[in-house]
């Protein structure tokens, strides 16, 4: 569904990613692991199309997807919830929400009720502005945001960075939903290690900008990963 080969990308005249190949399938967990610092962010923003790579391929539902700005690829169905959650402080959390319409037709410009269903907390605070919700708030208005854009493909980076434990594992069972759900294919960046490996399908691990190791749990046991992102 994702295939990335040979990916490059530099900030500047500094290289931060190296040649990095990977692929995330339809029902799936991809998990994008290592320490900070090894260009996980920098990864999700190539795939995004928020930050352009310098070389390599992307291809997505078969298709090569060339250098795309982020806007198109959000109507190809590219859904991105980045690091620090970038809602909108002064807008409502309905008005948040509305954002996304910008990637879809008029027709379905409407919050369907799954949201609400995974988010109970959102329509309680339908008109509380963005900026006076929690981080563990913030961080399900975001998921919601980006599903509201209706995506095949759904990055996440750092979903539980800063949260209380209870919205954690909230978030956790909403990936599952997502994943069981079996048309969309997720990319996740997690530096909470439990979480990662508890919920991921398959893992890829970089060490300065390069991939290390990758494979399913089958390929690589806890204690190997947890090696590898530890060195």
């Amino acid at each position: 569904m994702l295939k990335v080969d040979n990916l490059c990308l530099h900030y500047g005249g500094s290289q931060i990613l190296y040649d990095v190949s990977m692929a995330a399938d339809y029902g799936k967990v991809t998990c994008v692991m290592g320490t900070n610092g090894v260009g996980k962010t920098s990864l999700l923003k190539a795939l995004s199309g928020t930050h352009q790579r310098t070389s390599g391929t992307i291809s997505f539902d078969g298709k090569p997807i060339g250098k795309l700005p982020s806007h198109a690829l959000a109507r190809l169905g590219v859904g991105y919830v980045p690091q620090g959650r970038m809602i909108f402080p002064l807008l409502t959390v309905r008005e948040n929400m509305e954002t996304a319409y910008a990637c879809l037709p008029r027709s379905e410009h409407v919050i369907p009720d799954e949201i609400y269903t995974l988010f109970p907390i959102l329509k309680e605070f339908l008109h509380r502005r963005g900026g006076d919700l929690s981080g563990g708030q913030q961080q399900q208005l975001a998921i919601a945001r980006a599903l509201l854009t209706k995506p095949k493909l759904l990055l996440l980076d750092e979903p539980t960075e800063g949260i209380q434990p209870n919205i954690i594992q909230q978030i956790g069972e909403v990936i599952k939903y997502l994943r069981d759900k079996g048309d969309m294919a997720i990319v996740l960046v997690e530096q909470y290690f439990d979480f990662a490996h508890r919920i991921a399908d398959s893992f890829v691990v970089l060490k300065r900008g390069a991939v290390t190791q990758k494979g399913t749990h089958d390929d690589l046991s806890r204690e190997q990963l947890l090696a590898a992102i530890s060195v």
